[in-house]
């Protein structure tokens, strides 16, 4: 992994910076090409003439640039999602899932929603420090923040950045309740700061699982723990009094909606006690991207998938039309829908995740305060 240090929004795609070939696939990676953003006036289509033999070996390197942000918690007022703030430490995923809905995000950095957004990431550094500037501001009003919304914050870099430790860290200072939806099993080593705040009602836990198949995982979400370790990281946060909810997210129709059922079986048994759904999205530049996918990897259902979810979304690849844009609509909506609250019923788990309390935040005095009296 090599590390830039430049404003990211300076930067150009240039490494495998068009459209690849159908069919020329990067070693372990979730997308396919790297497709212009939709904000680029030129747009680049690479082609195998024969001689460059290497192409075709190559494996993308994971680069990271620095950002040093003013503000760090994001503000959003969308009807139907339960969270008005959230926080994401970086930019851009390595698990690289293929059907990623914030992929489109890194256009707005120059870079491509394709391999751009899984090999050129940005990481958010000093982030602890403005977050506890903003919970000290007086105009500040406390509200569970959502962590995870847009990017995975235990992405393989946390390994060595830390960058989402240290943020929680100052969470666990000010006891302020946070949420956190991940894929990734990095999460147990926190378990000594989300512990704690767990036995105080300050924090749940999301594990998405999109399928329980290891090799289809892999294909889908290919830096991505497998499936079966992140049912052992449930057992793990549950066995130390944190709350999980399992998040089967995206739901592939005419590929993985079979799988509901099992998943929050295996979910149940490994100690989570709460779960949600998502349909597949696939906004803008992700439904070329996506289909790509099922054209190399599940050529023989590439159409039924893709018509599927037109039937979700009103004949097109996607609908964003708040209330329905999580679930879809239509009979097969329906029926999912159905199908979750059967599956419920017989697990044990809850629609409902933990409510978090919001009555024990303050402000730690800094060095040198004068103590109140009273």
């Amino acid at each position: 992994m090599s590390h830039e240090s430049r404003n990211p929004s300076h930067l150009s795609s240039d490494f495998f910076s068009d459209t690849l070939p159908l069919g020329l696939v990067p070693k372990a990676r979730g997308s396919t090409s790297n497709a212009t953003g939709r904000f680029e006036r030129l747009a680049r289509e690479t082609f195998i003439d024969g001689w460059d033999a290497e192409l075709e070996q190559s494996v993308m390197r994971t680069t990271t640039v620095d950002e040093r942000p003013r503000k760090i918690i994001t503000r959003n007022d969308s009807p139907d999602i339960p969270f008005d703030r959230s926080i994401n430490p970086y930019r851009g995923c390595e698990h690289g899932c293929s059907y990623c809905f914030a992929r489109p995000s890194h256009a707005y950095l120059g870079l491509s929603p394709g391999l751009d957004f899984e090999t050129r990431l940005t990481r958010k550094l000093g982030a602890a420090e403005v977050l506890r500037r903003e919970l000290a501001a007086k105009s500040y009003e406390v509200a569970p923040i959502a962590m995870g919304t847009n990017t995975d914050p235990y992405q393989p870099i946390e390994a060595r950045d830390r960058i989402m430790r240290s943020i929680l860290e100052v969470l666990s200072e000010h006891n302020h309740p946070v949420t956190i939806v991940t894929k990734g099993t990095l999460i147990e080593r926190d378990i000594d700061i989300l512990a704690p705040m767990a036995a105080k009602g300050l924090v749940h836990v999301g594990v998405s699982v999109t399928t329980l198949g290891s090799r289809l995982s892999r294909q889908l979400e290919p830096r991505a723990p497998v499936p079966a370790r992140r049912l052992k990281t449930i057992r793990a946060l549950s066995e130390a009094g944190i709350p999980v909810r399992v998040m089967v997210a995206p739901i592939i129709p005419a590929l993985t909606d079979h799988e509901l059922e099992a998943i929050l079986t295996a979910a149940a048994t490994h100690g989570a006690k709460a779960a949600a759904y998502i349909m597949l999205r696939l906004p803008l530049e992700v439904a070329p991207l996506f289909e790509e996918w099922l054209e190399i990897y599940v050529p023989d259902r590439a159409a039924r998938v893709m018509n599927r979810v037109r039937e979700l979304r009103g004949g097109k690849a996607n609908d964003s039309t708040f209330g329905t844009r999580m679930r879809g609509k239509g009979e097969w909506a329906e029926l999912m829908s159905k199908r979750f609250e059967i599956a419920l019923s017989r697990t044990g788990l809850s629609r409902k995740g933990t409510v978090l309390r919001t009555d024990l935040f303050a402000v730690p005095p800094k060095p040198g305060d004068q103590l109140s009296l009273f």
